[in-house]
């Protein structure tokens, strides 16, 4: 890895660890109990930056998508997957901690809610894009029944986001935050979980290019033998 880029990593590694560090401490010794929901309530400033940043990576993946049926640039289809896999990790997280608020918050793990089905959804869409990758084995081919879905996976975004506010839903349109210290320690979280999604799709997508650029040369070495070496 270059000097320049190790060094960036290093100043990102050491950011992320430092705003991570403070959002939790904001989290548990300086917002204040929320008089009605009690602790439990303090999951929301982790579940909420993740639910944004996974729709977020959703967004990226169908642009991803969008760039490689508009340009048919591998670039935009490391973009789209890089995304993709992100997408299905922040997805989890905000299910996860969604499923303890609810046990907690509604007296049960789940409801078939609109939202909470929607959100469910999501997460198996994305899941199922990462296991469709790998069963082709055309690089062009690949990319282009990804590119596809990456589109029309995509469709669920808005689903999750309005069914709440269209549809009776055990789950709350919005959540209020009426101390300050609540609302500050929210805006907190969104650095660390937003340079943890940007992070991650740059990392898998330099991945990608390397896995391809490795494929590649190894194609090309297997051609030069197969020539005699010549």
């Amino acid at each position: 890895m270059p000097k320049n880029a190790m060094t960036a990593w290093i100043a990102y590694g050491v950011a992320l660890a430092a705003t991570t560090a403070a959002a939790t401490w904001m989290m548990f010794f300086y917002a204040p109990v929320e008089a009605t929901m009690g602790p439990i309530q303090k999951m929301f400033y982790v579940h909420l930056p993740f639910a944004i940043n996974a729709f977020l990576a959703c967004l990226v993946a169908f642009v991803g998508g969008v760039g490689f049926l508009w340009q048919r640039r591998m670039v935009w289809d490391d973009l789209s997957s890089a995304a993709a896999k992100v997408a299905a990790l922040t997805c989890t997280v905000v299910l996860i901690t969604g499923v303890i608020w609810g046990r907690y918050a509604w007296g049960k793990w789940w409801d078939w809610s609109p939202r909470l089905t929607f959100s469910l959804l999501l997460w198996l869409l994305y899941v199922v894009y990462l296991i469709l990758r790998p069963s082709i084995e055309s690089r062009q081919r690949r990319a282009m029944v990804c590119a596809v879905y990456a589109v029309a996976a995509f469709l669920d975004v808005p689903l999750v986001y309005l069914s709440s506010k269209l549809m009776p839903d055990i789950h709350p349109p919005s959540i209020s935050l009426p101390a300050i210290e609540m609302r500050i320690t929210l805006a907190v979280w969104f650095v660390p979980v937003t340079l943890l999604t940007a992070g991650m799709v740059v990392a898998f997508m330099h991945m990608s290019r390397l896995a391809r650029s490795r494929a590649d040369a190894a194609n090309a070495d297997a051609d030069w033998s197969l020539d005699g070496g010549r």
